[in-house]
């Protein structure tokens, strides 16, 4: 059963995602396993320690960045040490055109893998990928949340496996309980 924190973002960035023709493209994750679910023309795994975004690009034999059509990154970013350095690394790897996906929580308890860090909002995500050179009209952010899952958010048990008995699944944009955007390189 899927965690109620990620049923409105995982449909959007799903939607978002096969936007960009799957098929065609070189993708990278960084430590996860989100990507799996699409047939990408080629598809690479990053993990953490073995590749520390934060430290630099992940790169060639011959020392130059790896280059992809798309980099995702769900439920990461908040435990970085340095998610600005680690977004322009990102930004790096990215071929001209190429895209970032990013997904994060902002209303959940603390969770330290090995650390936790940062929360953004949909704003304060666009903001981070602005300040790391993505033009603006290009970054596409959203959020959700609600005072249930807010609440759910609050059990003994985390996270929150989604009831559709109990879960509603509206938005309240000032309760905010995870972020994603998706972000061009020009």
């Amino acid at each position: 059963m899927p965690s109620l924190n990620r049923i409105v973002m995982a449909k959007s960035s799903r939607k978002m995602i096969r936007s960009l023709g799957p098929e065609k493209l070189d993708v990278a994750e960084i430590s996860g396993n989100w990507g799996e679910m699409f047939k990408f023309r080629s598809y690479q795994k990053f993990r953490y320690p073995a590749y520390d975004i934060c430290a630099g690009p992940y790169l060639t034999e011959e020392g130059k960045p790896r280059k992809f059509d798309l980099i995702l990154a769900n439920q990461v970013w908040e435990h970085l040490d340095r998610p600005y350095a680690a977004t322009k690394n990102v930004r790096r790897m990215l071929k001209k055109g190429g895209h970032f996906w990013v997904a994060v929580p902002f209303f959940i308890p603390f969770h330290a893998a090995p650390m936790d860090n940062s929360r953004w909002s949909a704003r304060g995500l666009k903001n981070l990928l602005i300040e790391c050179g993505f033009d603006e009209d290009e970054v596409h952010s959203e959020q959700w949340g609600n005072r249930n899952a807010a609440k759910r958010n609050l059990e003994d048990v985390w996270p929150p496996m989604y009831d559709e008995k109990i879960d509603s699944l509206e938005n309240d944009p000032k309760m905010p309980i995870c972020a994603w955007a998706l972000a061009r390189k020009t």
